[in-house]
């Protein structure tokens, strides 16, 4: 006999209360982004290999360690998404999606990255995303935002807060940029491997990284408010403006940043509150939901400058902390007493489910059994029948107002 081939490492089978949790958190992302009219989008799994070269950034450790990429039949080099974003930019462009701008776009589903498998973190995850493209005002980052808050409440996680920080526009942060590299290279035999690397292709990354031989040269990094244009300054006040008055909870997070040359201004991620229920679930990987405006990004793919702002979360991570909050709705049990009374139930329940009401049909084993396993599954209501003169019971497992529901569906 063969062996049962096993499934690939970094991959996983969501079963069960996980499968729920997944649901909840995909059914609630939906009624979330249509009550902000956010349009839905679905996207190929697959794009050219430049797509995510030119837009995520040669030099980032996502095109240059993680990607999957193969050759197809023609010789052409594709690879299977690592993010969402780049695959919209690219779609906004080739579709001619210009003419509906500012457009706001969400769309959720797997993706795929070469890395450590670890707590919440897969080679094929699945991700929630949303998206403005072709907006430039303050008002968009803070519709975002205002959305992702409400989409974490409405999951019932807590003991969360945005931790916010600015990029500046292209001059301010250029400015910024030659002052971190500047200050760094006066320390880089001190610094880590990494982020000796880093500085010449990427500086501000330095300010993210967690190695303790980096960590005390950042504390006295150049920080972006000291080179703030007056209209970067303008435009984060009027983001965390518009956060107050929407009641939204932010904290000012000055090393948070986003590497690539096309990010401007708003940079966010949500993290959990230290010793919160969320943190200690997470671990060390405590980002639940992050984003930031690239209004370079269109410009890489060859468009004209385009203005844009969107996020991303880890559906897995995000189920993690909603527990069993994807449960089953309420639901009946049908039981066919004995095998003459299967149709009639059977018709019965497809009137329930028509009523909108969910329900399964228990009509293998002895009757004994078929009502053990009705009593088992735990329902909202067990409605029996049987094939006996006057053989439909209703009030097995119901108060008087769901038998008449019952009842009702069943006229």
């Amino acid at each position: 006999m063969s062996k049962t081939p096993q499934a690939i490492r970094g991959t996983q089978d969501i079963f069960g209360p996980d499968a729920e949790a997944f649901a909840f958190v995909v059914e609630t992302f939906e009624r979330v982004r249509r009550l902000y009219r956010f349009r839905r989008v679905e996207m190929p799994v697959f794009e050219k290999t430049e797509v995510f070269a030119r837009s995520i950034g040669e030099t980032t450790d996502i095109v240059s360690k993680e990607m999957y990429s193969f050759e197809d039949r023609g010789g052409e080099s594709l690879t299977l998404r690592p993010e969402f974003t780049a695959g919209i930019a690219r779609a906004f462009l080739t579709n001619g999606w210009q003419q509906h701008a500012p457009v706001k776009l969400a769309t959720h589903g797997p993706l795929f990255r070469y890395e450590r498998p670890q707590k919440g973190r897969y080679r094929q995850f699945h991700q929630i995303d949303a998206e403005i493209v072709g907006a430039a005002e303050p008002q968009a980052d803070v519709e975002l935002l205002a959305m992702a808050d409400q989409l974490l409440k409405e999951l019932g996680i807590e003991g969360v807060t945005l931790h916010l920080n600015t990029l500046g526009d292209g001059d301010s942060r250029e400015a910024w940029r030659t002052a971190l590299v500047e200050h760094f290279r006066a320390v880089r035999d001190e610094l880590s491997e990494e982020s000796q690397e880093r500085l010449e292709k990427n500086p501000l990354r330095i300010l993210d990284s967690k190695d303790r031989r980096d960590q005390r040269f950042v504390a006295d990094a150049p920080k972006i408010d000291q080179f703030l244009s007056d209209e970067a300054r303008a435009f984060f006040d009027a983001v965390t403006g518009g956060l107050d008055a929407a009641g939204v909870k932010w904290t000012r997070a000055e090393s948070l940043v986003r590497g690539l040359d096309y990010y401007r201004h708003t940079a966010f991620e949500f993290i959990p509150d230290e010793g919160s229920e969320a943190a200690s679930k997470l671990g060390s990987q405590s980002t639940i939901l992050g984003g930031g405006r690239y209004d370079g990004l269109i410009e890489s793919l060859g468009g004209a400058p385009t203005p844009a702002v969107g996020w991303a979360a880890g559906i897995e991570r995000l189920a993690m902390l909603c527990g069993e909050r994807g449960g089953e709705p309420d639901f009946v049990i049908v039981v066919a007493e004995d095998d003459m009374a299967i149709t009639e139930a059977a018709a019965a329940l497809q009137k329930l489910r028509a009523a909108g009401r969910s329900g399964e049909l228990i009509a293998t084993g002895s009757p004994r059994k078929r009502f053990d396993k009705a009593v088992k599954a735990d329902p909202w209501a067990i409605v029996a029948f049987s094939s006996r003169e006057g053989g439909v019971h209703r009030n097995i497992k119901a108060d008087a107002p769901i038998v008449r529901m019952v009842e009702d569906a069943l006229a």
